[in-house]
């Protein structure tokens, strides 16, 4: 494999940001991950880059960064009902997405425009408009680096939760995905319980939906309210929605009757952070190159040449100021390197 030295990661990050790393090659075939993990390679530290939409560069990366860019589909299986569509790692999300549509696959609609590539999607269990990958995802496949070789984690194993999975705790660090097998419905299953969504449906004249109306529905949305990372940096939500318990949401309530929400339980009650962002007054705020988006107050973006220091540094007042008003501690989603 071609390994090139001190490289330049701004054109692999949505943020926008100059960082370099020490080592740097692309993924494009599954017959490279035995020399990535040979006995000469075996002691450098190694990290998975995809599309680089979830990830804050505040420091450059040491040793090996590994551009995942495997890429290809099969149908590994199929019945009456449904078809388990393996995918590897490398593929573009929102390019997946607009594939099964136009087959008439239902179940990944109402995750359309979401940045990034396949192989991130478990690991962020990345969810939208009420509907989380956890759904449709029936496997996963990684390799090990230090076991070298491949393990098959079902949907049960990856243990899966708010923007969390295996990945991201007893796996993290340990394993590249290769592969994400996705069980897709031939006969819809429409999520349209997301009050934008059944909103913009009908404004689109849509009395009938279908996964591409969804879908289409699902782009707009997304498209009005949030930056293009082609022209602005960022990197999508930057925090958790917070989850609290229905005694917790009904004191704030009491304060604040306006509260946005919706019930995730009968104990439970999950809160818009972007609205508690937005009355602690940073919507719209810019400080030299960096600030919070005008239109959503969940987007931390870089207006040029901003540092993900910077970036960092606002994100940690955001949190201290929604706790000292709201009793709430915000939890980052984006992921910091």
């Amino acid at each position: 494999m071609n390994w090139k030295e001190n490289v330049s990661l701004l054109p692999y990050n949505t943020f926008g940001m100059d960082v370099t790393t020490q080592y740097f090659t692309k993924l494009t075939a599954i017959s490279q991950l035995e020399e990535l993990t040979s006995n000469k390679n075996a002691n450098i530290t190694k990290a998975v880059l995809g599309g680089g939409s979830n990830i804050l560069f505040t420091n450059d990366v040491e040793g090996l960064l590994i551009k995942n860019e495997l890429k290809g589909t099969e149908i590994t299986e199929e019945n009456e009902d449904h078809i388990w569509l393996q995918v590897n790692a490398g593929e573009v999300w929102h390019e997946l997405v607009l594939y099964t549509i136009n087959r008439g696959w239902s179940g990944l609609e109402n995750l359309s425009l979401i940045p990034g590539c396949v192989g991130a999607s478990p690991i962020q269990n990345i969810g939208a408009y009420g509907v989380e990958v956890k759904d449709a995802i029936d496997e996963v496949v990684a390799w090990h680096w230090k076991e070298r070789h491949f393990i098959v984690l079902k949907n049960s194993d990856c243990k899966f939760g708010y923007r969390d999975s295996i990945f991201k705790n007893e796996l993290k660090d340990q394993t590249l995905i290769t592969s994400v097998t996705f069980r897709l419905n031939k006969k819809p299953k429409l999520n349209t319980s997301y009050g934008a969504i059944q909103q913009q449906l009908e404004l689109m004249g849509v009395n009938s939906p279908s996964p591409k109306s969804i879908s289409d529905a699902v782009i707009a949305i997304r498209s009005s309210k949030l930056p293009d990372p082609k022209k602005t940096g960022n990197a999508g939500s930057f925090f958790k929605n917070p989850t609290i318990i229905v005694s917790e949401f009904e004191k704030l309530q009491t304060h604040y009757p306006n509260i946005a929400s919706y019930k995730v339980n009968e104990r439970e009650v999950k809160i818009a952070a972007g609205w508690m962002i937005e009355q602690c007054g940073w919507k719209g705020y810019k400080n030299g190159d960096i600030g919070v988006h005008e239109k959503q107050a969940l987007v931390l973006v870089n207006y040029g040449n901003g540092k993900g220091k910077d970036i960092y540094d606002l994100s940690s007042e955001i949190i201290q100021s929604v706790k000292d008003k709201f009793g709430i501690m915000l939890e980052r989603e984006v992921q910091i390197w």
